[in-house]
């Protein structure tokens, strides 16, 4: 049975798992020992390191991505740990991103991924008798399972085993145990008026009582009960007793799993200090306070994650998929998505307010979460943006702008990014990628409500900003009317090949000084949506993060020369942008073949397992190719082509038919419906060379 509030325990919960980890994140790196920890920033009360904006962490990217096997393969019946494989590795690219590449042997999720493409599916992927008993039992195992947690409210053993299947493709033993431990503390969160006690019992009711991991959290709880206002006296206990040098390995579980039941009994359910508890004690301070982040945020609800935790965040993340557009994580909306998977996973209906509210392949914001800003920015003191539960178009919720004394030549902007760059971030955790998801000519729709208390006129212009040049192109002004909502519509202009990062309004008053403008604007219902035509010219293109935008990388080299990109590979190599859930499009590339028979553009990509392949595919001839998980040539016709040859590629994929033009020439057709959305690209299957220029992409309607 779903519980009242589901969609909001969820986004507590989420929420809390990222404020976990971005608070413990600066703090991991085993050089910050509990004391250095103190000696350092004392008593934590607060981020220790402010971001522009915080980069991709394996933390996030494993409950984000893995639950993706629902969709994918566990549709319509129960989940096997083979479906969590498969989206390792339909998601993960290789040795890039997702989760630690720190070698065969080292890292565990390294380890078993490899063990995954040479075909040891799971759970053998990441058993001791495949990896051995330190590997198998390595922090992994509970660090993406949140989800799990989050899937089933309440379902303490459904939400153990989904969490053990999962965690099973790349470890075993405790690793499995902590899984269940975890997802099981979260699924009873969702209780009312549960306690930390029966959270923890709840958790151990779900693993062996022999096990060392149920040892470990029943000595903690000993210590809790002797001393119950001394955690650090409770963390040199488990130094002593528990300890990295008993528990080998770059990160063992078992002494984490000390840390996080400490941070959970001296935490007493008050979501601050539990995770700052965690973070204190050091370890794997991301990991650690990531999981008890979102165990308390179930528990403690939203409203008790503090405004200094809360805004740094601004409601998003970035993560590291081969998908750059589902990188762009707006967590009030994949709240929802997560809850309408645990209705499904119920069988029970969703309220038609939630069904509406996820709309794949937009961006809608209907700001109907207790204090959901959905990532909207400003770039002025003159305008101070908070949500607001009190004034909307439909429902109670809104971002509330406020303008503050503006006078006639001051102009601030709020938006809403729509695409990432290096520059927009600290460091390179975990390698994002991004791909925009505002394009020219999508359409653009917002309500707007005025609520002038002082001043002349508010005058509002839409706009959108280029990467290329950092240009803001302005459209049409609009002056709103005073105490109505006011509806906002526009088309996105074209910008020449140049990435879209900023979607949003300028904000004015003609106001003098004597009469300045003060009051509060109220956004809802904003949309990005339509069908985009867009270029991409590759001199306006940058290589960041082991990638060129607005691509993804799977293996292979790409770099950027003279306004093309060059795919080199010496084996199999692709390469990825586009909206996740594009269906129909017209894809026109200028591609030539410099080295190798395979050059190839892909179509409805849903990852690195699934898609189409369609261009040169041997000597004199052009196929059209399924990978699925295992390659299957539909149709191949002959052609005759040549090396360093420039040839004009228009693919157009339109319901189940695929159309390869070449150089102005139908050259073949073929039908087929195994995929009906997804990315576009460029691959190679074999050892080649290929540039790419000039690429052009139109949705089209679908019918």
């Amino acid at each position: 049975m779903i519980p009242e509030g589901y969609v909001e325990k969820i986004y507590a919960g989420f929420l809390g798992m990222n404020v976990g980890i971005r608070l413990g994140a600066p703090v991991e790196p085993p050089v910050w020992t509990d004391q250095r920890i103190e000696q350092i920033y004392g008593d934590i009360t607060g981020y220790v390191k402010d971001y522009k904006n915080f980069a991709a962490d394996d933390d996030a990217n494993g409950p984000v991505f893995f639950i993706r096997a629902l969709y994918d393969d566990a549709k319509d019946r129960e989940l096997q740990a083979e479906d969590v494989g498969k989206a390792w590795l339909n998601y993960a690219r290789e040795g890039i991103g997702m989760f630690w590449w720190g070698g065969e042997g080292v890292s565990t999720e390294h380890t078993s991924y490899m063990n995954l493409k040479r075909g040891i599916q799971a759970p053998r992927s990441g058993s001791v008798e495949v990896n051995g008993l330190v590997a198998a039992e390595q922090i992994g195992g509970q660090i993406f399972i949140d989800t799990w947690g989050l899937l089933f409210p309440s379902q303490i053993d459904k939400a153990a085993d989904y969490a053990e299947k999962a965690a099973s493709v790349s470890h075993d033993r405790n690793g499995l145990y902590g899984a269940r431990f975890m997802a099981a503390c979260i699924a009873k969160a969702f209780e009312e008026n549960v306690t930390v006690d029966q959270l923890i019992e709840a958790g151990l009711n779900t693993i062996p009582n022999d096990s060392t991991y149920a040892q470990v959290v029943r000595a903690v709880q000993d210590f809790h009960k002797q001393q119950p206002n001394d955690f650090r006296a409770c963390r040199s206990y488990l130094e002593e007793e528990w300890g990295y040098d008993k528990y080998t390995g770059v990160c063992h579980i078992i002494p984490n799993a000390g840390v996080c039941i400490l941070a959970l009994l001296y935490g007493a359910g008050d979501f601050s200090r539990t995770v700052e508890i965690a973070t204190m004690c050091g370890w794997d301070t991301d990991c650690n306070a990531g999981n008890v982040g979102t165990i308390v945020g179930v528990l403690a609800g939203i409203n008790n994650i503090p405004q200094h935790y809360r805004k740094p965040i601004n409601d998003f993340i970035v993560t590291s998929s081969v998908s750059g557009y589902l990188n762009i994580l707006d967590i009030p909306t994949f709240s929802k998505e997560v809850a309408l998977l645990g209705y499904r996973l119920a069988k029970e209906e969703p309220q038609q307010e939630l069904q509406q509210a996820v709309k794949n392949g937009e961006v809608y914001f209907d700001f109907n979460l207790p204090g959901a800003t959905h990532g909207f920015r400003t770039d002025t003191t003159k305008l101070i943006l908070q949500a607001s539960d009190k004034v909307g178009y439909e429902s109670s919720g809104s971002l509330e702008v406020v303008f503050d004394r503006m006078v006639e030549g001051e102009k601030g902007k709020i938006f809403y990014k729509s695409f990432y760059r290096r520059e927009d971030f600290n460091d390179e955790r975990y390698k994002p990628t991004f791909a925009p998801q505002a394009n020219s000519g999508q359409q653009v729709s917002a309500k707007i409500f005025l609520d002038k208390w002082e001043g002349e006129d508010i005058i509002l212009t839409p706009y959108v900003r280029e990467t290329y040049s950092k240009k803001e192109i302005a459209l049409v002004p609009v002056t709103l009317k005073n105490q109505e909502w006011n509806t906002i519509e526009f088309t996105i202009p074209e910008t020449d090949g140049a990435i879209i990062d900023e979607v949003g309004f300028l904000i004015e008053s003609p106001s003098p000084l004597v009469n300045r403008a003060l009051g509060c604007l109220y956004l809802d219902e904003f949309r990005i949506y339509g069908q985009a035509h867009y270029k991409i010219d590759f001199s306006k293109q940058y290589e960041e993060f082991k990638c060129i935008t607005p691509f993804s990388h799977n293996r292979g080299e790409w770099t950027l020369q003279g306004g093309w990109l060059k795919g080199r590979s010496e084996d199999e190599s692709s390469s990825y942008s586009g909206n996740y859930y594009s269906e129909d499009l017209t894809l026109e590339v200028t591609l030539k073949p410099l080295r190798g028979q395979s050059h190839m553009l892909l179509a409805r990509a849903q990852g690195i397992q699934r898609h189409y392949l369609v261009g040169f595919d041997g000597q004199d001839q052009v196929s059209v190719i399924k990978n699925d998980f295992g390659h299957t040539r539909l149709k191949t016709v002959s052609f005759e082509w040549k090396p360093h040859m420039v040839y004009l590629f228009k693919l157009i994929v339109k319901g189940s038919q695929i159309t390869l033009w070449i150089n102005d020439k139908e050259v073949l057709t073929v039908e087929d419906s195994s995929f009906k959305y997804g990315m576009f690209g460029f691959g190679h299957l074999e050892q080649a060379e290929t540039e790419f220029a000039s690429v052009t992409i139109q949705e089209h309607a679908s019918e």
